[in-house]
């Protein structure tokens, strides 16, 4: 169990008040969370519109699910910075829907409607609360060796989905190529971030995304990237209503691949709950994890009741946690209020929509990759001049990216395997659990003695 407890370098208080817990004032902590929103907003407003669009619905009705997204994504933020009871991690942890459940959730509206889904978020929701703290025993299995594969895939599989950003969502861009004003524009607040973290003052490199955000939608306006008229016709005041869409429906065949769907999200939330213990030097063990996994169920419970979807971790905020060496959990918690604010207003939310692609887009490659490389510092403690440790790191990669190179590579596949196999994030940390109980368990189980007759 060591080997995936992650200790301080000195203990809470030694040198001061726990980063962890520390409140920042105001002046500062409002722009740190707003940083925090502005990188989670682009994938908790693409989930819902990608599912509202496969289901058919109209625009308005679209727009009811992204802002009904963004207010559950807020308070599953609160349950998991603030905690309630043993719900709730306490580490600076941003909540939000997840892609691994729009091919489901598309498929389920289409066949039963979105009741069906909703209903089946529910169960899913349920299921992942009650089973968290055995889930959570399981912790021994995941040793430095599965636990920095699977977050480096979850971070490196997530970089090329920064293309169609970049293309200013271009769906054409996969074959025609982006324009290459957008390409440069996602360099340059790539090239903005780094010239920051290198030449700026701390109090400026600790806001340098959101600076980049600003500097890039402020070149971006010439250019014609960024359109403001959705913010005329967003109302300016809005409830999120429960079952809006409907009383919830429970069909066993929606139900399913909702489960199978939150299995894959609680091997990605204990990565990222891991992640974020290396990274505050705060000790994550079962019972740290069980109460992360249980604000995800509360989470997704919720997300069920006010028309949304699986909840899950963010690892691109875990990313910047990194970076930016900001550790308040309180400053995550401002940014679920933002969330909440910004369900509740969807004008505010239209604002932020505005925000161009392509600088959304270059983010999102530091981003991600500052969470893969997460995963490389977690995975370099452990044995790799051991061949077999080689082979599930290699075979795990191989498996985690081979969906993102090939995204139809499954589609003759069971729906059920198609939900597991095509997410590289899935695949990849199925294997890379499955070789190293393999190829490394039950070779410990063989060197232990046999116990003496009685």
């Amino acid at each position: 169990m060591s080997s995936i407890r992650n200790r301080s370098p000195e203990p809470p208080g030694a040198s001061g008040p726990d980063p962890v817990d520390a409140v920042p004032r105001l002046r500062v902590l409002a722009p740190l969370s707003v940083q925090h929103v502005l990188i989670a907003y682009s994938g908790m407003v693409t989930v819902p519109l990608l599912i509202g669009t496969g289901v058919g619905l109209p625009g308005d009705r679209i727009a009811a699910l992204i802002t009904a997204n963004l207010f559950v994504s807020g308070v599953a933020t609160l349950l998991q910075t603030i905690g309630v009871w043993r719900v709730g991690v306490r580490m600076p942890i941003v909540m939000g829907s997840t892609f691994t459940g729009i091919g489901p959730a598309i498929v389920v509206g289409r066949d039963a409607g979105l009741p069906a889904v909703f209903g089946a978020t529910l169960v899913a929701g349920a299921l992942t609360f009650l089973a968290a703290p055995h889930f959570s025993r399981l912790l021994r299995f995941f040793p430095p060796l599965v636990t920095g594969t699977v977050i480096a895939i979850i971070g490196f599989s997530l970089v090329p989905s920064t293309a169609h950003l970049v293309a200013h969502h271009d769906p054409r861009a996969a074959t025609d190529g982006a324009a290459p004003a957008n390409v440069a524009l996602a360099a340059g607040t790539i090239a903005f971030i780094l010239l920051m973290e290198r030449f700026g003052p701390p109090v400026v490199a600790r806001v340098a995304v959101l600076l980049a955000l600003v500097a890039g939608t402020a070149v971006a306006v010439p250019m014609g990237l960024v359109d403001f008229s959705g913010v005329g016709r967003a109302d300016a005041f809005g409830i999120v209503m429960p079952f809006d869409f409907g009383a919830p429906v429970f069909v066993l065949s929606a139900i399913l691949p909702m489960v199978i769907v939150q299995l894959v999200n609680m091997v990605e939330s204990a990565g990222d709950t891991l992640a974020m213990g290396q990274i505050v030097g705060r000790e994550v063990g079962p019972p740290e994890v069980a109460r992360a996994l249980r604000a995800d169920g509360a989470g997704t419970a919720v997300a069920g009741v006010f028309n949304s979807f699986t909840i899950v971790t963010f690892g691109e905020n875990v990313g910047l946690v990194s970076m930016t060496r900001v550790l308040s959990r309180w400053v995550v918690a401002g940014s679920g209020v933002i969330l909440v604010v910004l369900g509740l207003v969807p004008k505010l939310g239209a604002v932020v929509a505005a925000l161009p692609g392509p600088v959304l887009g270059g983010v999102g490659v530091v981003m991600f990759g500052v969470v893969g490389a997460v995963g490389l510092r977690i995975l370099a403690q452990a044995d790799l001049a051991d061949s077999r440790n080689m082979l599930v790191v290699a075979v795990s990669f191989g498996m985690g990216f081979m969906p993102v190179g090939a995204p139809h590579v499954y589609d003759r596949f069971p729906a059920f395997a198609q939900t597991v196999l095509g997410s590289g994030i899935a695949a990849g940390g199925i294997t890379a659990f499955l070789l190293n109980l393999l190829l490394n368990e039950t070779r410990r189980r063989g060197a232990e003695p046999a116990p003496e007759p009685a």
